[in-house]
């Protein structure tokens, strides 16, 4: 019973670090580093560095750039796309460091899963804001980026306090996810077909358009 209560804990550490990676990267951090640097959770020691004075302060300093950034329509978005090469890399990296020294084969598997589970989470994350963009309004844009942080930090706490649950919530997750993004990316091509119309990008007879050429534009029937 220990050992599969160790297992579990050990893929909920995993999958939670790589999941709040691919939303909010520095929040992830900060929530591991405190915990940790609190003594309310020891973590492997590949991931202790996160509790580094050094490390919490940095992580700090970009979640405060972070959070006034995400509640900016359009900067938003450009954040989240230089963000593309720094979150899903460091989701596969937390997630090798949470697996612990079992061996290097099972680092590699967890660096590729949690690369993979950051890369699901980061791209929900910037297709949702991008269809939030098209709304003139900000609230709504703010009220997404609120709890996207609160999602991040309740999300890492429980998959260290309740690990079992947290499993079960990302196998549903993962399961919603694989439904809902080709449906997120389907809006999101309107998106870019319109403005791509809108400023003259593209015509009907070009090649962007082509892949387009199913999709109508948003806008009464």
């Amino acid at each position: 019973m220990e050992e599969l209560n160790q297992i579990s804990q050990t893929l909920a550490l995993t999958m939670g670090a790589a999941w709040g990676s691919g939303i909010n990267l520095y929040a992830t951090l900060l929530m591991l580093g405190y915990l940790a640097h609190t003594g309310s959770i020891d973590l492997p020691p590949d991931l202790m560095i996160v509790a580094d004075p050094l490390v919490m302060t940095a992580a700090g300093l970009m979640y405060a750039v972070e959070f006034f950034a995400d509640k900016v329509p359009g900067v938003d978005t450009v954040w989240d796309t230089l963000h593309t090469f720094i979150r899903i890399p460091a989701g596969a990296m937390l997630a090798a460091g949470a697996i612990g020294d079992i061996g290097p084969a099972a680092e590699i598997a967890a660096a590729l899963v949690g690369g993979s589970l950051a890369g699901i989470t980061h791209a929900t994350k910037a297709g949702t804001r991008v269809l939030i963009n098209t709304s003139p309004e900000p609230f709504t844009n703010w009220t997404a980026s609120i709890m996207e942080d609160v999602a991040v930090f309740v999300g890492v706490w429980a998959s260290i306090q309740h690990p079992t649950f947290f499993v079960v919530g990302m196998v549903v997750f993962i399961l919603f996810m694989i439904w809902a993004l080709p449906k997120l990316w389907r809006g999101i091509k309107r998106v870019f077909k319109f403005l791509g119309k809108l400023f003259g990008w593209s015509t009907d007879d070009e090649d962007f358009s082509k892949p387009l050429a199913n999709d109508k534009l948003p806008g009464p029937d």
